[in-house]
């Protein structure tokens, strides 16, 4: 299967460092929002997505099954296969390969064919901060987190799927995103209706993802789900 990284919007720009805070009003009214909506312009410059990228999100997202969530029953996280299994088949688990692609300024460890990431920086998307990392015990300030929640794709269809497809879409490097860890453990297994990034520029990526996820996958959304990704799309700042 291709990876989906190769249909979502450019990896957000890396910056030197932290711009200050410049809001601008977007009226909701005209966008159908019920109210003014408050955005980070400089945020949302640093994700930018283009007017494809939007109308290619409201599509898959038009293109979604609308459903309950199902019952949680049966979920464990071993019904998705190993934790960070080696799909791709390149000698290294998926949690280093993830790591080695978001973090910048990578040192691996010696003797493991540069597998192994020992330190890094990570510029968090779903907070706006920056983090030094660094394998130790403080490993978990740095998390990999599905953008999907296995929980949550487990209640919208993928308790239906083979072993196999589970496994696939737990290490898809298209579903998966180093982030903080305090935000990743704060979002949980919530969907767009319960949590989003508190880096609200990132908002329109993390939505556009979540759909593309979804719909290569054929996943379904709850009603609530949908209004919300729908909501964030709308919202998107688009560059020419």
């Amino acid at each position: 299967m291709t990876s989906l990284l190769d249909v979502l919007p450019d990896r957000p720009r890396r910056r030197a460092r932290r711009a200050p805070w410049v809001l601008v009003l977007v009226v909701g009214a005209v966008l159908g929002l019920g109210g003014p909506v408050w955005l980070d312009a400089r945020a949302a410059a640093r994700y930018p997505v283009t007017a494809a990228d939007v109308e290619a999100g409201r599509t898959q997202l038009a293109a979604l099954a609308v459903k309950g969530r199902a019952p949680r029953t049966g979920y464990e996280r071993e019904e998705f296969g190993q934790a960070w299994a080696d799909t791709d088949r390149n000698g290294c688990d998926t949690r280093n390969d993830v790591l080695a692609r978001d973090l910048v300024d990578v040192r691996t460890k010696p003797g493991t064919q540069d597998c192994v990431v020992l330190r890094g920086t990570l510029h968090d998307v779903y907070t706006g901060t920056t983090i030094d990392f660094e394998r130790g015990p403080r490993s978990a300030e740095v998390q990999v987190d599905h953008v999907v929640a296995l929980a949550d794709a487990w209640q919208k269809g993928a308790q239906q799927w083979s072993d196999e497809r589970r496994r696939e879409f737990a290490n898809d490097p298209a579903n998966l995103q180093a982030v903080q860890g305090r935000a990743n453990q704060q979002k949980g297994a919530g969907d767009a209706a319960t949590w989003l990034p508190p880096e609200t520029g990132y908002r329109c990526v993390y939505a556009l993802r979540q759909v593309a996820v979804k719909h290569a996958y054929g996943l379904w959304v709850t009603r609530a789900e949908r209004d919300a990704l729908a909501r964030e799309i709308d919202r998107c700042a688009i560059v020419a």
